[in-house]
């Protein structure tokens, strides 16, 4: 397998570096003071310099001793390849194995991962942070970069031809006669449907205006020869005006025969086009043809592109309807979220399962990443990091070698002069 170096950090390290030269400093300071106490109490022949001298031999044993112990967890003491020392490099792999497993057992496990869950409220911190416009400004955003994102990654040969096909299948699916039937009720409900007539009387009063003069032309060439021309005129104008009189009673009463018989056969209409065989199958004839007609055809092939500029437009436009929409949606989510007890039951229960469900399947392979990570590592690079991090409270442990064996020492030598 073959080492990589660590990535550098990106925080402290200049200053935890400069704390740790500092701290090796000051121990070492001590050890080199306590040989200095040493030999000049040597010269003196007293019983205080005899204390004094305990305390410094002690004390350099102590701080010599911890200075081992501290060195050899990340390298060989002085260089030489003494066994069990420069331990971090040495056994670097087993220490990522025992990482591993340790966060494995303690930290990926089932019950713990889900009394967390349950003490953190998942739910209402989501509500909590969707309800918030930013916050929902923000998801409506790369929600709309999404389905750009989709969009514009998928290909219209693909997509158009099913789009079309959904399309001519649901219209295909739906029958004509019956739905036909649904809409002209609906219409009657209201009276819409003599919005028809309306529109029949206002075209036929106005093809007559328009059309007075070759009307009347064609009068003339039907009427016989010897009937006179004034007498084609007065009936031309009889003809007209009666016809402009009946448009007129027939588009000024409601309750006008014509109207009321116009009801009676749409009511008949719809009867027959919920119960008439023969109806159904013109209806279904019709609307094969229609879904065959290559105007329609046409139509249901270019739909997709219509659909996708329309979305790819929506989407990157912050005032769009559809970008409203989404946000108003967030924002609605995150209100009930926070105020629903229910729903904050269930979608914490949701996470909860997702999350142990997880941890169940794949918490195996965390720890074997974090093994695999640390073994990837160099052993010298990972020894200076670690080192980096912890060595500066290490260093107390060499600070307080010295203190307490010189105590340890001045203690000795009183029990000796005593006995």
């Amino acid at each position: 397998m073959t080492d990589v170096s660590i990535p550098a950090p990106t925080t402290d390290e200049a200053e935890r570096r400069r704390a740790l030269t500092r701290m090796k400093a000051l121990a070492t300071g001590l050890l080199v003071m306590a040989a200095v106490v040493f030999m000049v109490a040597r010269r003196f022949d007293s019983t205080a310099a005899g204390y004094i001298e305990a305390f410094a031999e002690a004390a350099m044993v102590g701080a010599l001793a911890d200075w081992f112990a501290v060195t050899a967890l990340f390298r060989h003491p002085l260089g030489l390849p003494i066994p069990h020392t420069a331990i971090i490099p040495e056994r670097k792999d087993d220490i990522g194995r025992g990482l591993g497993t340790f966060v494995q057992g303690n930290f990926l496990s089932g019950p713990v991962i889900a009394d967390k869950i349950r003490s953190v409220g998942v739910a209402a911190r989501i509500g909590e942070y969707l309800a918030e416009p930013v916050n929902a400004a923000k998801i409506s955003h790369n929600a709309g970069d999404a389905v750009a994102a989709a969009v514009d990654v998928l290909r219209d040969e693909d997509v158009a031809p099913v789009i079309e096909q959904i399309l001519t299948e649901r219209v295909a699916a739906v029958p004509a006669a019956p739905l036909a039937a649904r809409i002209l009720e609906a219409a009657m409900v209201d009276g819409h449907h003599q919005l028809a007539i309306d529109s029949v009387l206002t075209g036929v009063l106005g093809y007559l205006d328009r059309n007075e003069a070759s009307l009347r032309e064609r009068l003339g060439q039907e009427s016989p020869w010897w009937v006179p021309e004034p007498v084609d005129d007065r009936v031309f104008a009889k003809i007209t005006d009666t016809a402009r009189r009946f448009i007129g009673e027939v588009a000024g009463q409601p309750d006008h025969q014509v109207r009321r018989h116009f009801d009676e056969r749409a009511r008949e209409l719809v009867e027959r086009l919920r119960t008439s065989p023969e109806l159904e199958a013109r209806g279904e004839e019709l609307k094969a043809q229609l879904l065959a007609h290559p105007s329609v055809r046409a139509w249901t092939a270019t739909l997709w592109q219509d659909l996708k500029a329309a979305l790819v437009a929506a989407s990157g436009d912050p005032d769009s309807e559809l970008r409203a929409r989404l946000q108003d949606g967030v924002v609605r989510l995150g209100q009930t979220l926070q105020t629903d007890p229910e729903l904050q039951a269930k979608v914490d229960a949701w996470v909860e399962r997702s999350v142990v469900y997880l941890l169940d399947q794949y918490r195996d392979e965390v720890a074997e990443l974090i093994s695999g990570t640390v073994a990837r590592w160099d052993a010298d690079d990972a020894s200076r990091r670690i080192e980096l991090q912890v060595g500066r409270d290490l260093q107390f442990i060499r600070i307080n070698g010295t203190v307490v064996g010189g105590l340890v020492g001045v203690v000795i030598h009183a029990v000796t002069q005593l006995t």
